[in-house]
């Protein structure tokens, strides 16, 4: 089966596998890649990307997403005319997360019981601040994205960038805004990407896990979205929309 839907499920899985992946590979204890450093972690996440997007075209959805401040950014610069399709990407995108995080679950298995530490295995699945300040958390977020929707933009209107590379590149765009501005919140950028596998976390039998930290999952939902609408105007107002 061949549709934008199916695309979105299975690119953003992809992606969340390698991203929740790699931190998983990072944090968890006894793992090969423990104390493996925030490089590792941001370089698991732009090829997350490059391959989710891959993934996502191949099976029907050229557009390949993987965000709903992306498709919403796109609804806004009228890429996409029917709000309902919209509406099945984001949930495309929500399902694909979540599966993403019970593979990742799966995967290290063996992990989640010889980890003490209950803020690590939730950093597996969700972001969450270096310094808890919800105003300054979701102003990063918006930050983050801002940028992420203005550089694709800036990709997909370069006429002299063949289309194979543009998945690469929005990888890049990624692993730079993870190196630069991921700091202070983990650089979310994604509401799918953090509420998917934050439900995930509620609901598997993580061994000793503890709190989902539901209190701040609405900064990394609600500061993309104002980063996907600022980004969605600076393109209307200045540059050409792609």
């Amino acid at each position: 089966m061949h549709n934008f839907f199916i695309g979105e499920i299975l690119g953003t899985m992809t992606l969340v596998v390698f991203g929740c992946g790699v931190v998983a590979n990072c944090l968890l204890k006894e793992s090969k890649g423990q104390n493996g450093g925030w490089i590792v972690i941001t370089a698991g996440w732009c090829f997350g990307v490059v391959f989710g997007v891959f993934v996502a075209q191949a099976a029907g959805s050229m557009q390949a997403d993987l965000n709903p401040a992306v498709t919403l950014a796109k609804y806004f610069l009228r890429i996409y005319s029917c709000f309902t399709e919209v509406m099945f990407r984001i949930l495309a995108e929500l399902v694909g997360a979540f599966i993403g995080a019970v593979i990742v679950w799966l995967a290290y298995l063996s992990h989640w019981k010889v980890t003490d530490d209950q803020n690590l295995k939730l950093a597996v699945f969700a972001t969450g601040p270096a310094i808890k300040k919800p105003m300054a958390n979701l102003i990063t977020e918006t930050i983050g994205t801002f940028i992420l929707v203005f550089g694709i933009g800036a990709l997909a209107s370069n006429q002299s960038i063949s289309p194979g590379l543009i998945p690469y590149l929005v990888g890049m765009l990624v692993w730079g805004i993870g190196l630069s501005l991921g700091g202070p919140t983990g650089y979310a950028i994604n509401p799918a990407r953090d509420f998917g596998p934050r439900l995930a976390h509620e609901v598997l039998p993580i061994a000793g896990k503890g709190s989902s930290n539901w209190q701040y999952a609405w900064v990394p939902i609600v500061g993309p979205i104002l980063g996907a609408v600022f980004g969605a105007i600076a393109w209307s107002m200045f540059l050409v929309k792609f």
